[in-house]
């Protein structure tokens, strides 16, 4: 039986939680200037024995926009985290004892997407190689695809469904909840929002973001400005300049730009399933779920993507509930043990 930790005895875990840090060469030198030494943070469950022989699977969380790994570890009253889910799930024997991984994947921008991306640094690489790396060579874990899965929420979701499109292979299986996808209803409704905020600063991109960031508090208009910066950043850069993007409409008239957005297309998920049906095929669990009342109308999106994996003749589990798209972590408690079961286990 490890001892606990004052984190685990904080968040109430059997289990315990460890916080290292990984130096990736993905992330240095990022025009952002962001560090590229990250926090990767580690759940073991309460029958974890590092001098053991037995080895468990890891799943792999990812945080939305505006998060961080310290947001997931993050406790409130009435609410659970991530990792409680999943230790209250395990201690009640309702899920199969898993390692959960924690990664970090914010910006100065407030998201990477975990993309590659010429500015703001490589997180799909960070995340599969270096991340993956870390864990594997660190702790008692099953060391291949059967072994691993990914999940998120929001930007996190979308993150999840990018990293086994883009990188088959690592993970055996994915979870999204509310998951960024099917764009052309998800994003175009903002753009009109943001290219009022940037008009206003000359489209000077580098103004807009140190005005932000000088501000004690920011208004709804200009978050959701900072939030497209953030997509253009790992969807339509323009050089490794910080803040050189190609921006989605046109900056005198406001009008959508079908070759910059075409951009954006390339990365939903909606629009790549089609061309991927032997990575999502060697999945042992494809998860998608959504509130229907979501606010970016990624309700639509699950249903888009989820119709699109069936056409390929494969299964996906696919749920809606009643809720929209803010603090529905209680989600967790469905995927987390969907996953876990369908990993291997020793």
């Amino acid at each position: 039986m490890q001892e606990r930790s004052g984190l685990a005895r904080l968040l109430g875990l059997a289990g315990e939680v460890t916080i290292d840090f990984v130096r990736s060469e993905a992330l240095e030198k990022n025009p952002l200037g962001d560090p590229a030494e990250r926090p990767v943070v580690v759940y073991r469950p309460a029958a974890y024995d590092a001098e053991g022989s037995r080895r468990y699977p890891a799943l792999y969380v990812l945080h939305g926009y505006t998060g961080d790994a310290a947001a997931l570890l993050s406790a409130r009253p009435w609410e659970t985290n991530v990792l409680q889910w999943a230790d209250r799930l395990i201690e009640r024997r309702e899920m199969a004892p898993a390692l959960v991984v924690l990664v970090d994947g914010f910006t100065r921008l407030g998201g990477s997407q975990y993309v590659d991306s010429l500015h703001n640094g490589n997180y799909a690489t960070y995340t599969v190689r270096d991340v993956v790396r870390h864990v594997d060579e660190n702790y008692r874990t099953i060391r291949s695809e059967g072994g691993r899965a990914v999940l998120g929420k929001s930007s996190g979701g979308f993150g999840a469904m990018h990293l086994v499109l883009e990188h088959p292979g690592v993970f055996g299986a994915f979870a999204s909840h509310s998951g960024d996808s099917y764009f052309t209803y998800a994003h175009p409704p903002a753009f009109a929002t943001v290219h009022r905020a940037l008009e206003a600063h000359s489209f000077d991109v580098a103004a807009f973001v140190a005005a932000f960031e000088s501000k004690p508090k920011r208004t709804p208009a200009e978050y959701t400005t900072m939030e497209m910066l953030a997509y253009a950043a790992a969807y339509s850069p323009r050089s490794a300049k910080a803040f050189d993007l190609d921006l989605p409409f046109d900056r005198a008239s406001g009008e959508l730009a079908p070759d910059v957005f075409a951009r954006w297309l390339a990365f939903d998920p909606a629009e790549r399933v089609p061309e991927h049906a032997a990575e999502l095929g060697r999945l042992r669990l494809r998860y998608l779920d959504c509130g229907r009342r979501d606010e970016y109308n990624l309700d639509v999106g699950a249903r888009v993507v989820a119709r699109r994996i069936r056409e390929l003749g494969l299964d996906v589990r696919h749920e809606e509930f009643d809720d929209d798209h803010r603090n529905v972590g209680y989600r967790y408690a469905v995927s987390l043990p969907a996953l876990a079961a369908v990993l291997d286990h020793e």
